[in-house]
């Protein structure tokens, strides 16, 4: 072997060992073993260089599934403080709490019944305390004094102690409209498919629940006007580098909310309110063939004091099926709200009634 030739092959050698390590330590945010500074987010591995498209884009087409990441909390316990990543004894603790609820499915088969083991699709262990990475703490920002009057002014079915008279009383999610954005990027306990399709000058997510479907320009159009409002907003999407495709999505419709509660960890009363400033970023990094880290920062300075921002590790698995999200067909939930609402106060009124005649 000549010498330029040596030269080439150990300089070969050593990028990809150096993008073997990028990917390991990213692997470390999901289930391998504990990195030395569990405060340290592993950069984002840049040394993978995807297939490319007939026309010359990197190739993210395929099925990325997100069930894995249920388990997670959106938001981190206060107690871990500005930690990343979950202890040895914090870790062992959640996988025997992820394989108890994994394993309520069994339980069901053979007992001959069907409950939440049958409806929860429960995701991997991770050593990741939040999937919040954004203020430091893991946690959504406060929200500014409009955010919180918004928030207060919401309805939803999620809402305690709300009364029911009319479908303005339920929130879109409710309605089986959308669950919006950015939650409905996030994982959840059912419906987690994702898939992801090319065409030249433009990206398709298809998503499993809600079957909602965000086409993505990346051919350089220019932006809508602001007057039109989506519920998945209005999407540009530019290459970056070798394998990172970045979207920046305005337009985003108000009304549904920001988070979504069965997001695990995340405000359980669907009460998160959107703004007209709603501005969404969006980085989707292929550091493998089967993996891509999926980053998002949310902005909305009218409802958060600040931004905050997730990452989530996709994986590839084109065996998953998507079914038919049937909602809307078989939604008697509001109905069935309003009536036992309605109900339920010309009881108390009776009641209440009653007494005060007896007092008399």
């Amino acid at each position: 072997m000549g010498a330029d030739v040596k030269k080439r092959y150990v300089a070969l050698c050593a990028a990809s060992l150096a993008a073997v390590a990028g990917i390991t330590a990213a692997g470390a945010q999901q289930s391998g073993g504990a990195p030395a500074d569990l405060t340290k987010l592993p950069p984002i591995p840049t040394g993978f260089v995807p297939k490319k498209t007939a026309w010359g884009d990197p190739d993210l087409r395929g099925t990325w599934p997100i069930d894995h990441l249920n388990g997670t909390p959106m938001q981190r316990d206060p107690a871990q403080g500005n930690r990343i990543f979950l202890t040895d004894a914090e870790f062992a603790e959640r996988t025997k709490r992820v394989e108890t609820a994994a394993g309520r499915y069994a339980k069901e088969e053979g007992g001959d019944r069907l409950g939440q083991g049958h409806w929860v699709e429960m995701g991997q262990a991770s050593r990741r305390t939040s999937l919040i990475v954004a203020p430091a703490n893991g946690r959504l920002p406060e929200m500014t004094a409009e955010g919180k009057r918004r928030s207060a002014l919401m309805r939803s079915s999620w809402r305690k102690g709300q009364t029911y008279d009319w479908v303005g009383d339920f929130d879109s999610w409710d309605r089986c409209i959308s669950r919006g954005l950015p939650a409905s990027m996030l994982p959840m306990q059912y419906n987690n498919g994702i898939r992801i399709f090319q065409s030249p000058g433009q990206v398709v997510i298809q998503l499993e629940m809600i079957h909602e479907v965000r086409v993505i320009p990346t051919d350089g159009r220019p932006p809508i006007p602001q007057q039109v409002r989506n519920y998945m907003g209005e999407s540009r999407g530019r290459w970056e580098g070798a394998n990172t495709l970045v979207v920046e999505t305005t337009n985003i419709q108000s009304g549904p909310s920001a988070t979504n509660i069965v997001t695990t960890g995340s405000p359980p009363e669907n009460d998160s309110p959107i703004s007209d400033q709603a501005r969404m970023i969006e980085r989707f990094t292929m550091i493998a063939p089967d993996r891509i880290l999926y980053d998002l920062t949310y902005t909305d300075p009218l409802i958060y004091t600040a931004p905050w921002s997730v990452r989530l590790d996709w994986q590839r698995n084109d065996a998953y099926v998507m079914f038919e999200y049937a909602c809307h067909e078989g939604n008697v939930q509001m109905r069935n709200y309003v009536n036992a609402s309605r109900a339920q106060r010309a009881k108390d009124a009776a009641a209440a009634s009653g007494k005060a005649a007896a007092a008399n």
